[in-house]
């Protein structure tokens, strides 16, 4: 039985090397593309967002309350990545528009249950149409209530400061020919952090694209995405061999990747950043495996939990400083992950568990101190890329060291455009696995039977 005690390994050194996640060696290869990408993200966001005001408009309904969100058909027949419905929108910011072509599309997916359900992508268009590749891209929404879905933010609802600096970035992968296709993959229910569901919602929004564009399944396709956004990423990368054989995926950037909860829940436990995190695990896990919550919350916890119910991660991740993983709970249990229906919920999304991606990877992580970026442990991500090597699987590992995990997604993207970059080109990808350590074990823990 997992309990509070339960601290991750320490990370073991892991020296930055030439060759080693892009550092070194391939330093001036990869400044030089970090330069181009984010000059045309400046020079879209610059030239297209800031010179287009809008008149004001009422603002739409949240996605929670709006109709074209809920689809009350049956589904058991209907292949995944059908698309049901779908709608023009805008791509803008808050009051401010662009003549950026999008378009909402209701689909069919899978939920974690392996139940068909739905949800909505947004289909994004370059100004300056080339050869078909799309980028699926995976904001870092991180949410519990609709209003933080890409597909309302990205239309210039709300004003959360990740997502707009997101969105500087998918304009940068339109600025220069990239159609971007930007999944809500927490669902309709906003299980976030929840691994299959996420990773299905992202194929299966990449399967819709395809419909809405017209464009056959071998159009070459790359993934991205940091922190809540790794998770789809990194999923869709597992299961793509045996769920979405047919899509030509080139490659994947995941980068701030929880990996193995069971880690990061101690490592956050008394966090005056991070706490917050911990009622918002219980809130999504519970709608994902409907926890018995009522048997296991302490007073403070339940009320913790009601608080963050409908919130986006800026408005509960810094809120209940030194909130521990033992506050949550009442006795006999001293840790959530002495829970045995939270532990097994936990284990069954542990990132390495669901398939072996057949496409190269970049897999990114910040270090601060012996542990990790502040909420991802930098072990794991390591034990990640060493099990993957282990497989046969090309993967790129870079550490960014003094960077937290806010500090380190600008360098992140930066890499993760040229890795892409260089997969629609088809350069021969680069492999770290000569030189990554072992890392944290990642095999799931025994759960008691309570």
């Amino acid at each position: 039985m997992r309990t509070a005690g339960h601290t991750p390994p320490p990370m073991r050194p892991h020296p930055v090397a030439p060759g080693a996640g892009g550092i070194g060696d391939r330093r001036r290869r990869l400044c030089g593309g970090t330069h181009r990408a984010l000059l045309a993200a400046a020079l879209l966001t610059t030239g297209l967002i800031t010179t287009a005001p809008t008149q004001a408009q009422p603002a739409p309904p949240l996605p929670a309350a709006d109709p074209f969100y809920r689809y009350e058909g049956p589904l058991d027949s209907t292949p995944p990545g059908t698309v049901l419905r779908s709608r023009p929108a805008v791509f803008a910011a808050p009051g401010l528009s662009t003549p950026i072509n999008s378009t909402q599309v209701l689909y069919r997916t899978t939920d974690q249950q392996n139940a068909p359900t739905t949800t909505v992508t947004t289909v994004l268009r370059p100004p300056v149409p080339g050869p078909p590749r799309l980028v699926s891209y995976h904001m870092a929404y991180d949410a519990l209530g609709s209003q933080c879905d890409p597909s309302y933010t990205l239309t210039g609802q709300g004003d959360r400061g990740i997502a707009r600096v997101e969105q500087a970035v998918i304009a940068g992968y339109l600025a220069v020919g990239y159609t971007v296709v930007v999944p809500d993959y927490e669902g309709p229910d906003l299980e976030w952090t929840v691994g299959r569901e996420a990773g299905y919602a992202a194929l299966d929004g990449i399967r819709a694209a395809h419909r809405i564009l017209e464009l056959p399944d071998s159009t070459p396709v790359g993934m991205v995405g940091y922190s809540g956004g790794s998770v789809p990423t990194e999923w869709a990368a597992e299961l793509a061999p045996a769920y979405a054989p047919e899509l030509a995926l080139v490659g994947a950037a995941a980068g701030g990747l929880p990996v193995d909860l069971a880690h990061n829940l101690p490592y956050v436990s008394g966090s005056a950043r991070w706490a917050g995190v911990i009622p918002a695990l219980v809130v999504a896990y519970h709608r994902a495996y409907d926890l018995p919550v009522g048997s296991f919350l302490s007073e403070r916890g339940a009320q913790v939990v009601d608080a963050v119910d409908e919130l986006c991660i800026a408005e509960f991740a810094g809120d209940y400083p030194g909130l521990t993983d033992a506050d949550m709970v009442r006795a006999p249990y001293d840790s959530l992950l002495a829970v045995p229906e939270v532990a097994a919920a936990v284990d069954d999304n542990i990132m390495g568990t669901a398939g072996t991606p057949g496409i190269p990877l970049l897999l990114g992580v910040g270090q601060v101190d012996p542990t990790g970026d502040t909420l991802m442990v930098t072990g794991d991500v390591e034990g990640l890329a060493h099990q993957y090597c282990e497989r046969g699987v090309a993967v790129t590992y870079a550490r960014y060291d003094g960077r937290d995990h806010g500090a380190a997604f600008a360098p992140f993207e930066a890499q993760a455009a040229q890795f892409l970059t260089d997969r629609f080109a088809g350069v021969p990808p680069s492999s770290d696995c000569g030189s990554v350590g072992p890392g944290n074990p990642l095999a799931p823990a025994p759960v008691s039977a309570g």
